[in-house]
């Protein structure tokens, strides 16, 4: 079984100022100060049978922006179980992560290397975070290595009450002149893996007669509709089928007559490593995906992951699509 003192390889990480691989517009400082100030913000008529939010300080006001102080309602009956969260080393994955470990989680990060999760989860600890983010090194590609770590989550932690299947691939195959080892890269970690993960998490659930518990997949707007640019065709099929598998597992759900609930978050254009990646020999160009508009920060998209989780137990959420304010498609 992996452990924390594993042999890791070195991730690069994102400058400072910015969040992913791209510039940083604008400053959320100031909201940050703003909610750091705050005390308590009373409920609404509406929010009966549920307790307000509460705000606190944070030590990392310049990081985790409006998610950093906010105690959410609706969480509580969250706090102290166990999320796993994919692809959790940076953009979206760490937002989440850290995002949950605030509202007072124990979350299993893993990646395939998991040196930047072991420094958010220092700097989790550090700022007195009520939660606990614990790494994990696992290869999303590789079956065996997914098992090995729900084998080692129930031994140690007893098992998964939310799933969050972020981890995501992208590589500029077309689909005329497209390498095939590129689109078996991208099929085995945004729909075999995810797949995979989903059943595991489903089955842990089953076996401690947990039927609350809550799968999410980070999907994408490009599970939606097809952009004119062939370096994305074969990536956005992959979305499509996050899509398909989302209702077809909500449909399982219900069959089996549970009241597990699954979700999938559509966002478009999300200021990360993403585009850095996709376009590796044109870094220009990955720039320029950032530039033009106003983005989605990963913050943003974690958000939209405790708004989820923090509905109350009868409300299904399918799908939210979200899109920078200022993008076209």
């Amino acid at each position: 079984m992996s452990r924390l003192n594993e042999d890791r390889r070195v991730e690069s990480r994102p400058q400072a100022g910015q969040v992913g691989g791209g510039p940083r517009r604008g400053s959320e400082g100031g909201r940050a100060a703003e909610a750091a100030g705050a005390v308590r913000e009373r409920p609404s008529p509406c929010d009966l049978g549920r307790s307000s939010a509460i705000l606190v300080p944070s030590s990392r006001s310049e990081v985790g922006g409006r998610l950093g102080t906010l105690a959410r309602a609706g969480m509580e009956r969250w706090r102290d179980r166990l999320a796993l969260v994919t692809g959790a080393s940076s953009g979206i994955g760490a937002a989440v992560a850290r995002a949950l470990v605030q509202q007072g989680l124990k979350v299993v990060g893993c990646a395939r290397t998991v040196d930047n999760i072991e420094e958010l989860a220092a700097e989790c600890k550090s700022a007195g975070y009520p939660g606990t983010l614990i790494p994990y090194r696992c290869d999303l590609s590789n079956e065996e290595d997914i098992l090995s770590m729900f084998s080692a989550v129930r031994s140690q932690h007893k098992g998964v009450d939310i799933c969050i299947n972020n981890a995501g691939l992208a590589r500029p195959d077309t689909l005329l002149s497209g390498s095939t080892s590129g689109w078996k890269d991208m099929f085995n970690v945004n729909v075999l893996a995810l797949s995979i993960c989903t059943r595991e998490a489903y089955q842990s659930m089953q076996e401690r007669k947990v039927d609350d518990g809550h799968i999410i997949n980070i999907n994408s707007m490009s599970g939606h509709r097809v952009v004119p640019q062939s370096v994305t065709h074969f990536y956005t099929a992959t979305k499509y089928a996050v899509t398909a598998l989302t209702e077809g597992l909500r449909q399982e759900l219900r069959e089996a007559q549970t009241h597990i609930r699954a979700t999938c978050i559509s966002p478009g254009v999300v200021e990360t490593q993403f585009a850095f990646r996709l376009h590796d020999k044109d870094p220009e160009k990955a720039a320029a995906t950032y530039e033009h508009m106003k983005c989605l920060k990963p913050e943003d998209v974690a958000e939209a992951v405790l708004y989820v989780l923090s509905t109350p137990p009868h409300v299904q959420i399918g799908d939210i699509q979200m899109r920078p304010t200022e993008q076209v498609t």
